[in-house]
């Protein structure tokens, strides 16, 4: 298989020497030209225009890596073309579109996957083989904090869900395998944080999910202090025990007695090429599809909702 690399910023260029390095670069489109020099003598074709690339390039999927703004342009134009899309987060920022996207995908069954990769640390998926071994018992809460001091400069503003607390929604629902029902939020910039326009730096929200779990989740992208892992530090409770994930070490706490946990055979681990990739070849929807990452985006959108109406916000769980 081929793919049409789109976007050669930062996280681009990973996923070019990626591409390369598996032999399944066809071709690169970048708008500035002067990107080109990452490339050095390496023969791949190089476009500024998406469309020309698109008509002279025979490929099986695209991998979408431009900014945000730009990610339903570029989607829809690989759909256009009858192409599989693997996309960087999010959809859109907007979330009736990304609603749009993911229907078109499904009705013109083109695979959409998004590339949420904390779900596929080792640790992550060794802590949620323990949590379906029942390990703790049955679920009943989960606590996250997380804090970074995070000033980037990117061509959007940036916002503590959009851009890092996706992640960890996204592991609410992994981790629990339940969707939302009801949630309250504060979002908010702190006095010490830096001052952007748009930018909302603060976040804490409270989740109800399916089976009386819980969820408290509380962010910051200005803190000073000791900085969280960036899939953040997580307290798992159950009914006979629970599990700590503090700077990525597991601790299974039951009857007073700490386990820490360092055998992690027997799990499974890919990346979000690699399921990418397995799931077109095995004709399935790919773990972290764009219809699966849907659900956790309308966590976002209802969190942000409940902020700025001081109200409570039942979740409707998308069902495309």
């Amino acid at each position: 298989m081929k793919a049409i690399l789109v976007g050669l910023g930062s996280a681009g260029y990973g996923w070019y020497k990626r591409l390369r390095n598996q032999g399944l670069l066809a071709a690169v489109v970048e708008v500035d030209p002067a990107m080109k020099e990452k490339m050095q003598d390496d023969p791949y074709p190089f476009y500024t225009s998406l469309e020309e690339a698109l008509g002279q390039v025979q490929a099986d999927f695209l991998v979408n890596v431009t900014s945000p703004l730009m990610h339903t342009t570029v989607n829809h134009a690989a759909f256009d073309h009858g192409l599989a899309v693997l996309c960087e987060k999010p959809i859109s920022f907007d979330y009736q579109e990304s609603q749009e996207v993911v229907a078109r995908a499904a009705r013109e069954r083109l695979p959409f996957m998004i590339a949420e990769n904390y779900r596929r640390m080792p640790y992550i998926r060794k802590v949620k083989r323990l949590l379906d071994e029942g390990v703790i018992g049955t679920l009943s809460s989960m606590d996250v904090q997380f804090y970074r001091y995070h000033h980037v400069q990117r061509k959007y503003t940036v916002s503590i869900l959009d851009d890092i607390g996706v992640h960890h929604f996204d592991m609410l629902r992994y981790f629990s395998g339940c969707e939302g029902r009801t949630v309250q939020a504060k979002l908010y910039n702190p006095v010490n944080a830096w001052q952007e326009e748009g930018a909302i730096i603060n976040a804490y929200a409270f989740l109800e999910m399916e089976n009386g779990v819980t969820a408290s989740y509380q962010a910051s992208i200005s803190a000073r202090g000791t900085e969280t892992p960036w899939s953040g530090n997580w307290r798992i409770e159950g009914t006979e025990g629970a599990i700590e994930v503090v700077d990525m070490e597991i601790r299974v706490i039951r009857s007073g007695e700490v386990q820490l946990i360092e055998d992690y055979s027997g799990v499974e681990v890919t990346d979000t090429l690699a399921e990418f990739l397995a799931s077109l070849r095995e004709g399935r929807e790919a773990e972290t599809s764009g219809r699966d990452y849907l659900k956790t985006q309308a966590l976002v959108h209802y969190a942000k909702l409940a902020s700025e109406s001081g109200q409570t916000q039942r979740i409707q769980v998308p069902t495309t």
